[in-house]
């Protein structure tokens, strides 16, 4: 045997032996009383350590959402969606961390409200809508597509602009929201959103997007913004440092729902446009629960049909009235409605 040949042999010899020899397997798991990795928001849930190799455990540690949690413990003061459960567990001097993915749904399902049209009224049709929010009874809009977004007032009654700015052509301007005298203006793509004065509409900063990256829909309950980004969370937003400071995931009984876009705070709630869908769903802000649904697909045939009609966007609370009006991208017509539960 040469020298060549015996060199490939041992350099075969020792990359068999390191590939035989190395193993990352686990020697725990977690076991769950949740089908599918499924469990509601009303049951208890149950975990155990799984041992296959039998070592004596010392002690274990749940964590869910980073809270202590017991063997059984109840999930009633969880927020629904998807979450890791972590076991810190101690055997023979050692200590190993296992994890297990479950997703916590609502125990309901969501109930289904309708409306009556109490008016309707003028809008812009080549608006393409994508926010919408009354602010000391005047209507704010902001819309989309780059080369035509803006924000504007309007008078509602008659479709009146009453103040308006164009974007750069480079962004593509998504919802809109108003707190403190501010105006909070999402963009799509770009991850930055803009503050502007209610009163001169003059920008006076511009804020990053952080885990959410994308802008879609934003509102406010008078002190903290919540924003969507197209999935299933709503982000909390610290008006003061534009900071992302958690979410909630929006569940029913039976999973999630995508694709959450325009929102609007009414009474204790979030309610929310599904892009595409030409219905609202009303979100707990508290744990992500969607505990009713509204289907105005019907309003879409009063509209006038023409090439570049989209799908309902833009919902708004005029407290004075305590009504709600919808609207759609280039849509003619806004709607004022009252939900009937």
């Amino acid at each position: 045997m040469n020298v060549f040949k015996h060199l490939i042999i041992i350099i075969l010899a020792v990359t068999l032996s390191n590939c035989g020899g190395h193993s990352d397997k686990k020697n725990f798991g977690i076991s769950t009383n949740a089908t599918n990795n499924t469990i509601a928001l009303n049951q208890e849930l149950e975990l155990t350590i799984q041992n296959p190799k039998q070592f004596e455990i010392e002690s274990v540690k749940y964590t869910l959402d980073g809270k202590n949690i017991n063997k059984t413990t109840s999930l009633n003061d969880f927020k629904l969606g998807s979450h890791d459960i972590i076991a810190t567990i101690n055997y023979d001097g050692e200590t190993e961390i296992a994890k297990q993915k479950i997703s916590i749904v609502n125990n309901n399902a969501p109930k289904v409200f309708g409306y009556e049209i109490v008016n309707t009224y003028p809008h812009d049709i080549t608006s393409y809508t994508q926010g919408l929010e009354f602010f000391k009874g005047e209507l704010y809009e902001s819309t989309g597509q780059k080369g035509e977004s803006k924000l504007r007032k309007v008078n509602y009654k008659t479709g009146e602009v009453l103040k308006n700015i164009n974007l750069a052509d480079n962004y593509f301007g998504e919802g809109l929201t108003i707190l403190n005298n501010n105006i909070y203006q999402l963009t799509w793509l770009s991850g930055k959103g803009f503050v502007y004065n209610v009163d001169t509409f003059k920008r006076t900063s511009t804020f990053k997007f952080g885990k959410s990256q994308e802008g879609w829909g934003i509102c406010n309950d008078g002190k903290m913004l919540y924003k969507s980004d197209g999935t299933e969370k709503i982000w909390y937003l610290n008006p003061e440092t534009l900071v992302e400071d958690g979410n909630i995931q929006v569940y029913t009984n039976k999973g999630k729902i995508g694709k959450l876009n325009e929102l609007e705070w009414i009474n204790g709630k979030i309610y929310a446009n599904i892009y595409q869908k030409n219905g609202v769903v009303i979100i707990n802000p508290e744990n992500g629960a969607t505990e009713a649904v509204i289907d105005f697909s019907p309003l879409k045939e009063r509209v006038t049909k023409h090439k570049g009609l989209d799908v309902l966007n833009g919902i708004a609370y005029n407290p004075e009235t305590e009504t709600i009006f919808v609207t759609g991208k280039r849509w003619d017509k806004l709607f004022e409605v009252k939900i009937i539960k």
